[in-house]
């Protein structure tokens, strides 16, 4: 095992922290699908503990939905890294992105399947 970094508890925490709110900055800055998604939540979640009938319902809906920019997230950041090894189109680089799309066109799926099999059925 290595020497520790020094950035160990609280520190650790501190800047995890910190890294994070640049991510979803970076993420409402460079990302309208993303910003989309985001001011769906301001609607979905509130429809979710408005809709759902019990406490597993309504979690099951804002979970499934949460997916939605949580997939997206991470779509973002491969693109990112993609993009920063080279604009130049490449096959595998569009695998990649097409490959993060579909993740994402997965999540609002199943998104939309568990609130149509809560309210619906």
């Amino acid at each position: 095992m290595g020497k520790p970094d020094g950035n160990t508890g609280f520190t650790r925490l501190i800047n995890a922290t910190r890294f994070s709110w640049r991510g979803w900055h970076a993420a409402l800055h460079h990302e309208a699908a993303f910003r989309q998604e985001m001011a769906a939540t301001l609607v979905f979640v509130p429809l979710a503990l408005w809709l759902g009938e019990t406490g597993v319902e309504k979690a099951l809906m804002i979970a499934s939905w949460m997916l939605v920019p949580i997939v997206e997230l991470l779509n973002s950041a491969m693109e990112t890294a993609v993009d920063r090894i080279s604009e130049e189109h490449h096959p595998l680089a569009g695998r990649a992105k097409d490959m993060g799309s579909a993740a994402v066109l997965t999540s609002l799926l199943t998104a939309g399947a568990v609130w149509a099999l809560i309210l619906f059925f």
